[in-house]
């Protein structure tokens, strides 16, 4: 299946693998990119340092395009930057916050620059910036949070800007596939699907919760304070909530969670880590290598948009 985004990374398929704090590390990132997709890097809060022995780890285990995702709110989010450009890394993915400081170094190191957008107004500044493509994400992702939903803000996005738009956000097969290509997407990022993948070094119990998950199972905290996460439900999100709605503030609403999703990635504790996920959780059901993953959404998605032909 060819689109300008298979052409403009050199992958096979219009999968991109969500760039997840603690969970998309190099085991992850080859193995999606060995399987035809594009595998991330998650820089998350890491330091520079470890992004680059990360990014050498996969250059290890695939020759293949594979890029890292830069979130700009980190503290080392400038050591991250420069890493990427001499470490060679061919698509850089941003989150929480506008690449502009950096979009003139990348584009000088021949990086294919991707934000995520959470609205049209950031899509719009994002392509005037120099952007390659954007990935439009909706409510429904795990993690941080915008508000617009992935059927509504996808083709508004794709109407807006000249640049691929990359559709993300609550799609885990070739069903949810196929519709964002029909809302105009150009690929799909999928995040929580690969979580549970065998090559996924994420903790038994977080995989198997995301397995076990019922439709109902999804809640967002941090709304009053204006950073909504999405998570699965636990005593320690119910706690949040309670305390949310007693009106603590950001700092002590903070102090719970510090911690709380490496406690669940790598603990393995899913009673008071932050277990994100999206609300596809509920679709997800077993556990699988990263190309059976991506063969079975490609097969399904092809034969639905023959169909649709």
């Amino acid at each position: 299946m060819k689109t300008r985004i298979t052409e403009l990374l050199g992958i096979e398929y219009p999968i991109i693998q969500g760039g997840m704090a603690w969970v998309a590390e190099y085991h992850l990132a080859s193995a999606v990119s060995e399987a035809g997709g594009l595998g991330l890097i998650g820089g998350a809060n890491a330091p520079g340092d470890v992004v680059r022995d990360y990014i050498r780890k996969t250059k290890e285990r695939t020759s293949k395009p594979f890029g890292v995702n830069v979130m700009l709110m980190s503290p080392y989010a400038d050591d991250v930057a420069k890493v990427v450009v001499e470490e060679g890394v061919k698509v850089v993915t941003t989150g929480a916050g506008n690449p502009g400081k950096y979009m003139d170094m990348w584009k000088s190191a021949g990086i294919k620059v991707i934000p995520v957008v959470a609205s049209v107004a950031l899509a719009k500044m994002m392509e005037k910036a120099g952007a390659d493509a954007v990935v439009a994400e909706g409510t429904e992702s795990g993690g941080h949070i915008g508000e617009a939903t992935t059927m509504t803000l996808v083709p508004q996005v794709v109407d807006a800007v000249k640049i691929p738009v990359i559709a993300a956000g609550g799609i885990a097969d070739g069903r949810g596939m196929a519709a964002a290509f029909m809302l105009g997407a150009e690929a799909v990022q999928v995040g929580t699907r690969f979580v549970v993948a065998k090559e996924s070094i994420v903790h038994e119990n977080y995989k198997q919760r995301i397995i076990k998950a019922k439709d109902i199972d999804s809640t967002v905290t941090g709304r009053s304070h204006g950073h909504p996460v999405r998570c699965l439900r636990n005593q320690m999100t119910r706690e949040y909530v309670k305390l949310e709605q007693e009106g603590k503030s950001f700092e002590e609403l903070e102090y719970l969670t510090l911690g709380a999703l490496r406690k669940a990635v790598v603990d393995g504790d899913v009673t008071h880590g932050t277990v994100m996920a999206g609300q596809i959780a509920g679709m997800i059901n077993k556990e699988q290598t990263c190309k059976e993953i991506i063969d079975e959404m490609m097969a399904q998605a092809e034969a639905l948009l023959k169909g649709a032909r």
